[in-house]
């Protein structure tokens, strides 16, 4: 098989990638290792930064979003002491959109197959091979039986786990990580959400994160150690830590319900560089990883498909400058979203070691931004997205 661009990894990036380039003309195969059923029900992220919102509308999947999406204009934070919102909009001029990643991949794979995009699932010992040459190609299996993909390029969008990251050599690569002592409890439920907007909340038993899917689609949080079980969490005691945590205003107002989903979400810090190497170009989590706290890890994947397809099509007409410098621009936006989601983390977390000084200093922090514009803008600023 010959095409321009293989993709390894079938997520949102890959697929919006793919998108994005066939309707730019372009020649696409993706690549995935798990079945579409299993891509399209994995429950991640909810919030789309408006950059976001722009890219899927240009890849034509923008409508139901638009249509079934809840736009999201502000934030609140809270703590022990109370909570207050930060209006984004009136801040930055700009708002958010609170779409599931779920609908959005099934969007995805509804585009991708109403233009006959090439997407082939359950492949396994997936290896790119040339990637030092001009003519790089692809091997894999499925079914019993071997294939090869010659194309010109290839799209590494297969994760943390992922083949695509280990392609480049060890001389070369340099990784940066830093792991949290603490992972978040996750619970979804048919229930009316507590609040419309995001509500972050900072306690000495640990953070909380109230967040919706749809008016009867609740998503919570708790931090609880990285080694917890889900086998350990009842509904009932996942439902009453997390009432402990916020304050009485919004506590009072949570409907239960039965979990439809329950799992636990490490959380780490990770950046690879560089995300090219000769004719490989990574992706999404493939070299970055962010964590949750903030919502910036899908998003930083679409303005990496984003740059990715600008380049690409530069590329297939005669002009190199955008691709040659696709490592350099997206690290750029990487490194500032790592720093503002390491210090978000770091601010509403409950470390193992904290004491009440380190609390005190939480709550200052809190108090200031509460009392500032202008850290709030910053806030702000940083959490809608920063430009591409």
């Amino acid at each position: 098989m010959r095409t321009q661009v293989c993709i390894i990894g079938g997520g949102p990036s890959g697929l919006l990638l793919s998108q994005l380039l066939h309707r730019s003309g372009i020649d696409t195969v993706v690549l995935e290792a798990r079945s579409r059923a299993y891509v399209a029900g994995r429950i991640r992220a909810g919030l789309l930064e408006w950059g976001s919102v722009e890219t899927l509308r240009a890849a034509g999947v923008g409508a139901r979003m638009d249509r079934d999406g809840i736009p999201d204009d502000g934030v609140v934070l809270a703590s022990q002491h109370g909570d207050f919102r930060i209006d984004i909009k009136a801040l930055t001029g700009k708002r958010m959109m609170i779409y599931g990643q779920t609908e959005i991949t099934a969007d995805l794979f509804s585009a991708r197959d109403a233009m006959n995009g090439v997407i082939i699932d359950e492949v396994e010992g997936v290896r790119p091979h040339g990637l030092d040459t001009g003519a790089p190609h692809v091997t894999y299996s499925k079914g019993g039986t071997s294939y090869r993909i010659d194309c010109d390029w290839v799209i590494g969008c297969d994760g943390y786990h992922g083949v695509s990251r280990t392609c480049i050599p060890s001389d070369t690569l340099k990784t940066f990580e830093r792991i949290y002592p603490f992972g978040w409890l996750g619970v979804l439920s048919e229930t009316p959400p507590v609040s419309r907007k995001i509500v972050y909340a900072n306690h000495p038993r640990g953070f909380a994160l109230c967040s919706l899917r749809n008016e009867m689609l609740s998503r919570y949080y708790v931090q609880v150690p990285a080694d917890d079980a889900v086998v350990g969490w009842s509904d009932d005691a996942f439902w009453d830590e997390l009432r402990r945590r916020l304050p009485d205003s919004l506590s009072d107002g949570i409907v239960t319900g039965p979990s439809i989903e329950k799992s636990i979400a490490p959380l780490r810090s990770f950046v690879a560089e560089p995300m090219r190497w000769g004719r490989l170009c990574l992706a999404g989590d493939a070299a970055h990883i962010v964590p949750p706290t903030g919502a910036k890890g899908l998003n930083l994947a679409i303005s990496d498909v984003s740059y990715l397809h600008d380049a690409l099509v530069a590329h297939f007409g005669g002009d190199d400058a955008g691709i040659d410098g696709y490592s350099a621009r997206a690290l750029n936006r990487v490194w500032k979203a790592i720093r503002f989601s390491w210090w978000f983390t770091s601010t509403m977390h409950r470390f193992p070691d904290q004491n009440d000084f380190d609390q005190r200093i939480q709550d200052s922090e809190l108090a200031y931004l509460e009392a500032s514009a202008a850290a709030q803008t910053v806030l702000a600023e940083q959490y809608v997205g920063l430009p591409y």
